[in-house]
């Protein structure tokens, strides 16, 4: 696994519309794997490599991570955070993070709550937190601090010999995958679009605008996808288990994947022997679900890697489950062209 590059995508800052850093590095890796890049006016950027025959195809991987933006500067020290995606409060008590100033200064800090410490007794509000609840401390820093910086949260990637534990995998893992199906990619017929969305975590607007002016045919979308498989969760409740292999979206609350899709990669999946699982999620969507219905509606899939504690400072997979995922979308890619869907409709 080419951990190097995977780093440099967790640790680039990057929420919803502040997507630079993270372009940087997807264009440089991209750029000489493909026929043309660009950047649109949303900040995607859309790299193709075209074919000679076949579908256009939209492979979508979403750039930003879920972060806060500063909502109010106390000049004692003390900010109020603004959510860009959804966060569980109670996971963020005490988490160090970052902000980016618009000098691009880096300030440390870190998340407390208004709740009164234990040091005052036992606690009489057992409430569920809330982010209205939290604030951050950067002390005399806040003086560099206006209202609108990025604030990211503060934790680097580990890896062992068959997992990874960081921050941001959602969705730099989707990206990761992307680039390396695409460094993997032989001879293929269809016109591939690899495109890094903007602004999926507040409603995939990045993929609206891509997907209505690139018209493809198909869309395959790249992201994590709840592992439940823990202490205390049912079979029922598990929806994917980590290390059993990549999964393909059956459905979600957003899509309802193309019949034809979830079969041809299916198939693939049995060719080559590697392990499969189908998801079912009942809360929650990506890209795929907006390009869906644009223009005169696109074939959607979202290939889908397992994750425990996703939306945390600790999402978890499986470094197999990656490696198969590669495998299979580099695959699909290649024979894409092979198929005609238009009896599963």
């Amino acid at each position: 696994m080419n951990l190097d590059l995977l780093r440099r995508l967790t640790a680039a800052p990057g929420v919803a519309g502040f997507e630079r850093q993270v372009r940087a590095i997807v264009r440089e890796e991209l750029e000489p794997l493909v026929d043309d890049v660009r950047v649109d006016r949303l900040g995607n950027l859309i790299a193709t490599k075209r074919g000679t025959s076949g579908p256009t195809i939209l492979i979508a991987a979403h750039m930003d991570e879920i972060g806060f933006l500063v909502r109010h500067v106390d000049r004692r020290g003390f900010l109020r955070l603004q959510p860009l995606g959804s966060f569980d409060p109670r996971v963020l008590l005490a988490q160090r993070v970052i902000v980016h100033t618009a000098t691009e200064d880096l300030v440390q800090g870190v998340i407390e709550t208004t709740v009164d410490p234990l040091h005052f007794g036992p606690p009489t509000d057992l409430k569920r937190p809330d982010v209205r609840d939290l604030f951050v401390d950067v002390g005399s820093s806040a003086e560099e601090i206006e209202i609108g910086d990025m604030v990211t949260l503060d934790r680097d990637l580990n890896a062992t010999d068959d997992r990874i534990v960081s921050r941001a995998l959602d969705d730099r893992l989707g990206l990761y995958v992307k680039i390396e199906a695409m460094r993997h990619l032989g001879g293929h017929g269809s016109t591939i679009v690899a495109v890094a969305t903007t602004q999926e975590e507040v409603g995939s607007r990045g993929a609206v605008v891509a997907g209505y002016d690139i018209d493809p045919d198909i869309c395959v979308a790249l992201d994590l996808t709840v592992a439940n498989d823990i202490p205390g969760a049912s079979p029922d409740q598990e929806v994917t288990r980590l290390g059993d292999g990549p999964a393909i979206k059956v459905m979600d609350t957003t899509q309802i994947s193309h019949r034809g899709l979830v079969r041809h990669l299916r198939d693939i999946a049995r060719e080559l022997d590697i392990p499969l699982q189908l998801e079912v999620l009942d809360h929650g969507g990506t890209d795929a679900s907006m390009i869906q219905r644009l223009r005169s509606g696109v074939a959607v899939v979202t290939l889908s890697i397992p994750a425990r504690y996703i939306h945390t400072v600790n999402e978890t997979v499986a470094i197999a489950d990656v490696d198969r995922c590669i495998a299979l979308l580099a695959r699909y890619l290649a024979e894409a062209h092979t198929r005609d869907y238009a009896a599963d409709v």
